[in-house]
């Protein structure tokens, strides 16, 4: 087994002692540098699998440490240690290049959970491996993607909070799980959220979990989401849409590295890594008063921009290929081909939705082709191309001609109006099979759709 190293850059020799002393029993072999000069001779000298510095040393400070690890040794993580409450310094340092930061006083059980995921990191990564997508997430041979998977692959090396910008549809939480999978957090959870799907008198038992009997429901006590992401990475999906007494609590805790649960008296401390992202223009939120910009600067230490779909049209047959394989076998039919015409027509196309456009079109196509192919024909892109072209006659049973004179009766008040449609299509395929003693190529005829449509419309309905 590889002996682990370390080296601890302080000029303090009592700081200097207790993190030998600490990184001693761990099993890792420790080199100890007073000031900038000898830290950069040990490094070049041993290439130690992970540094540790001070802010302030006697000829700079740890920042321009980081630097010189980015530009000489750019695999060896390093963290920085801060002054208590200096989170503009730490902030600098993340920005710069360091891996994390710990404040002093240094927590042992803080600095110990530091070091051991900043010894995961200590494989070096060069040449093709640093510029793979090992989860095979951000599919693409385009320049914009191909930039995004080194970012994603050198962000994954840091703790830094990282905010991720980018139209609806365009894979950000892809770009955040691909962040989460190549990083030292692989092994924890990962936890995604939707901040604008939580009601908001509900965010902070869900962010922070509560004691029971806490408040009217609370039947049990509940960990909450940021417990949950404990040891992982926390994804914060919308995080524009928080209102304002939330985000101040989301601060203190993004900051203290701790949660309050509602009804308890005790704080209690998490280890996360908090990821961001929203479409909404957020530094014009925050001028506009309805996002905070303590907060904003908080989670907004590095900034990753996911490129529209429009942008890098030449990735759209991969795209493509890889979504209707995998509908193929999420429906268990034999996947479908897109013609050159029809390639071409996707590859024209503006993608407003992106990528979450892309595979509702291909979806809605698969089920409309004939042998296995998809035409332009079948993408139905052109004005209101929303619904395929035969919808708009849709066919009728030959023993419900008289029902299917007449109008439909919409039950009075609100109605679940998915839910209520998705009855009549399931009325319609039940008669339609029934009617053909459950032959389902003559019932696909019979309802004047495809074979395919029908085994589609059998699985999403759970029919089969």
């Amino acid at each position: 087994m590889t002996t682990q190293t370390a080296l601890i850059v302080d000029d303090e020799p009592d700081i200097r002692d207790l993190l030998e002393i600490t990184l001693t029993r761990m099993g890792i072999t420790t080199y100890t540098a007073p000031d900038l000069a000898s830290a950069r001779e040990l490094l070049q000298q041993h290439n130690p699998q992970l540094c540790l510095t001070d802010m302030n040393l006697p000829d700079g400070n740890g920042i321009d440490l980081v630097h010189w690890i980015q530009q000489h040794t750019p695999c060896t993580p390093v963290a920085v240690i801060t002054a208590y409450g200096s989170m503009d310094t730490a902030i600098e340092s993340l920005k710069a290049g360091a891996f994390d930061f710990v404040s002093k006083p240094v927590e042992l059980p803080r600095l110990r959970e530091l070091v051991n995921s900043a010894l995961k990191l200590s494989e070096p990564q060069t040449g093709e491996t640093a510029e793979s997508d090992e989860p095979g997430l951000l599919l693409g041979d385009s320049p914009q993607i191909r930039k995004l998977r080194t970012q994603t692959k050198k962000l994954a090396r840091s703790q830094a909070p990282v905010f991720i910008s980018g139209e609806s549809g365009s894979g950000k939480e892809l770009v955040a799980r691909m962040i989460h999978l190549q990083g030292p957090r692989s092994d924890g959870p990962f936890i995604a959220v939707n901040c604008g799907a939580i009601p908001s008198e509900l965010m902070e038992s869900e962010f922070f979990g509560h004691k029971k009997g806490s408040f009217t429901g609370a039947v049990e006590n509940k960990q909450g989401l940021f417990r949950s992401a404990d040891g992982g990475t926390l994804f914060l999906d919308e995080v524009a849409d928080l209102p304002l007494a939330m985000q101040v609590k989301l601060l203190r805790a993004i900051q203290e590295k701790a949660v309050r649960p509602v009804g308890d008296t005790k704080e209690v401390p998490v280890d996360i890594r908090v990821l961001s992202a929203t479409h909404k223009n957020l530094p014009e939120l925050v001028q506009e008063g309805d996002f905070r910009q303590d907060l904003f600067y908080r989670i907004n230490v590095i900034e990753l921009a996911v490129p529209p779909l429009r942008e890098r049209a030449e990735d759209i047959p991969l795209l493509a290929e890889h979504i209707l394989q995998r509908i193929a076998r999420e429906y268990e039919c034999d996947p479908a081909k897109l013609t050159p015409a029809a390639i071409q027509r996707l590859q024209g196309y503006e993608f407003p939705g992106n990528v979450r456009e892309l595979e509702n079109i291909l979806e809605r196509a698969f089920t409309l082709c004939d042998e296995d192919l998809i035409d332009a024909s079948d993408l139905h892109l052109g004005g209101g191309a929303c619904l395929p072209a035969r919808a708009a006659t849709e066919p009728t049973l030959p023993d419900q001609t008289s029902e299917a004179q007449q109008p439909i009766a919409v039950p009075e008040g609100e109605i679940d109006l998915e839910y209520y449609l998705e009855g009549l299509e399931r009325q319609a395929i039940e008669k339609a099979l029934e009617a053909t003693r459950w032959n389902k190529t003559a019932a696909a005829k019979r309802l004047g759709i495809s074979f395919r449509a029908l085994r589609y419309r059998l699985k999403k309905l759970g029919m089969e």
